[in-house]
């Protein structure tokens, strides 16, 4: 043989497990930008995933959350500033996160979870090929607002009026009132619309609903309301009022139903995106992976504190029920 053959084949023989060595020795950071408190359950369900397929907390990876507390104009100034601070990757919870961190930032590569249609949104070409920097997690949960409505018809007698709150210049709130407005014509309900800009206006108008204006709070995908769900499920318990939200955490603290998503379980499947491009895979050759399982989750002591009785069809149909 060769003598620098040899000498070469040695060499890479050593370099490999450096390299390897070297893999494991790197901490990833990871931006997170999310929406406030119910959305907390998706980093633990991300530090969860990232566990299952090998990397530590705080050895191999580290978070960065920036929490713009409903304040969707603070998204574009946090995201610039993680991409200045170099991660290696952001993680956005939402589509009106994922949106502002595209426009936001130039080069950095990003995974998110979005409740409408990805590419309606322009955040990628295609399900099957981004094409982009973008990629990971869809689920059809803004069109679910029909199947919404009609269970708080079954499960609230004589529903008339539905309320909702949301911000008129976000267009995923937009797009997922106009599917709102259809769904109530249909089931013969009224759908009262109150536009709120800002925590301190939605604060107001729940405070200003008088009796009998409202017998249910619906769900839009409007990420600043969701961020401030507790104050919705305190007012609406107050006034004895139902509430119907996406994801089974916000069900767990307190609302009377959801039929969407769970928060935890969202965030662990987004963990095999945030893997895989940490480990170099560009984001343009991994196609969004499109959800269809839907959670149903029921309250019960919201509902005997709001003096409803859930009729035992509903209830055979639930996912889970808190008691």
């Amino acid at each position: 043989m060769d003598r620098r053959a040899f000498i070469a084949g040695g060499l890479a023989l050593f370099a490999a497990p450096l390299a390897v060595e070297a893999q494991r020795a790197r901490v990833y950071r990871v931006g997170v930008v999310l929406h406030g408190k119910p959305y907390y359950s998706a980093i633990d369900g991300l530090r969860d995933g990232l566990r299952e397929v090998g990397l530590e907390d705080g050895k191999q990876f580290v978070l960065s959350v920036r929490d713009t507390k409903g304040d969707l104009k603070s998204v574009d100034a946090l995201a610039r500033s993680l991409e200045e601070e170099k991660v290696d990757l952001i993680y956005a919870v939402a589509a009106s996160a994922a949106l502002g961190v595209k426009r936001a930032t130039k080069s950095v590569p990003i995974v998110f979870y979005v409740g409408s249609d990805p590419v309606a949104l322009g955040l990628v070409e295609s399900l099957r090929h981004p094409g982009g920097r973008l990629t990971g997690l869809y689920g059809q949960f803004t069109d679910l607002t029909p199947k919404r409505f009609e269970l708080l018809k079954e499960m609230v007698p004589g529903l008339r009026r539905v309320g909702v709150f949301y911000n008129p210049d976000n267009p995923v709130a937009r797009q997922s009132v106009k599917i709102a407005r259809d769904a109530a014509r249909q089931l013969k309900l009224e759908l009262v619309e109150r536009h709120v800009a800002s925590v301190e206006e939605l604060r107001a108008g729940l405070r200003a609903l008088q009796p009998g204006e409202v017998e249910a709070i619906g769900y839009v995908s409007e990420a600043m309301v969701t961020s401030h769900a507790e104050l919705i499920i305190e007012t609406a318990r107050a006034k004895r009022l139902a509430t119907m939200f996406q994801a089974r955490e916000i069900v767990a603290k307190g609302s009377l139903v959801s039929y969407g998503v769970s928060l935890k379980t969202i965030g662990r499947l987004s963990a095999k995106f945030v893997q895989r491009v940490l480990l170099g895979a560009n984001p343009r050759d991994l196609p969004v992976e499109q959800l269809d399982r839907f959670h149903f989750a029921i309250n019960l002591k919201t509902a005997k504190a709001i003096g409803l009785t859930i009729p035992p069809s509903v209830l055979a149909r639930a996912d889970e029920i808190i008691q």
